[in-house]
């Protein structure tokens, strides 16, 4: 429902309940937001230590992403894809509830739970980053194909949509950059706990996006080139965090600790 307030009342910044429309949706919006994290910070928590299970990473991506989205929602250019941002990050409140029974990283150093936090705070933001880039795709489709149309009104101008996600990205990649070095510091035996692939498709996912920022900020790079660019390192990412969540949980029946 805040979803398609926010996306109604850029749709119809011109009329009178556009105001009213938009307030609605912000409160629902926050509403839904603390429910979401106070059940989330009850599960993650749950046990005296850190819940890293799959299903907790999947609840706080979604979180991250709606309050990106309800954040967004502020700049009225910004609104349709705020809505976006928010619809996906509905279903993921399910995951809450759905692992609040398992607490798998309770042998877990301080550091270590440091290490893993910080990981999947940097997932969110740049899973947020993600769905920016694919909205900028189809903007900028939209825009070569001269396809005119009152959705047109959902698509802020594509520079702007640009700097939104340069902006995500730079934070994400600062907090997994973080998170890496706290995992190669704090981690023993890499092998024995089957983390060698994730920390290095970790460290190739930085290296693509390190590459991505020097472009941007080195050489202008923009359009399609960048983000593709940016949807491989993220690609990369998934493959190193959730594809050694679904190995470590799902085929070993195993966690960290």
């Amino acid at each position: 429902m805040a979803a398609a307030g926010f996306a109604g009342s850029r749709l119809r910044h011109e009329s009178g309940y556009a105001g009213a429309l938009r307030t609605g949706a912000f409160l629902l919006a926050v509403t839904a937001i603390a429910i979401h994290g106070s059940g989330l910070f009850e599960t993650l928590t749950r046990g005296g230590s850190i819940n890293v299970s799959l299903l907790s990473s999947v609840s706080l991506i979604g979180l991250q992403l709606a309050i990106i989205g309800t954040l967004a929602a502020i700049d009225a250019d910004l609104r349709g894809v705020a809505a976006g941002l928010i619809v996906l990050a509905a279903p993921t409140a399910l995951a809450t509830q759905t692992g609040a029974v398992e607490v798998t990283g309770s042998g877990l150093s301080w550091q270590l739970q440091t290490h893993v936090f910080t990981a999947m705070f940097a997932y969110g933001l740049l899973a947020a980053g993600a769905i920016v880039a694919i909205y900028a795709l189809i903007q900028d489709h939209r825009l070569r194909a001269a396809k005119l149309s009152t959705v047109n009104q959902l698509f802020a101008p594509l520079e702007k949509t640009e700097r939104v996600l340069y902006g995500v990205a730079s934070a994400g990649i600062a907090v997994l950059a973080m998170s890496i070095a706290l995992g190669i510091t704090f981690v023993d035996n890499l092998f024995a706990q089957h983390l060698v692939h994730k920390t290095v498709l970790s460290l190739i996912a930085l290296l693509v996006f390190g590459i991505l920022l020097a472009g941007r900020h080195f050489a202008g790079w923009r359009g399609k080139r960048a983000i593709y660019l940016y949807l491989a390192g993220f690609i990369l990412l998934c493959l190193a965090y959730f594809g050694s969540r679904y190995i470590l949980e799902v085929i070993l029946h195993r966690s960290w600790g």
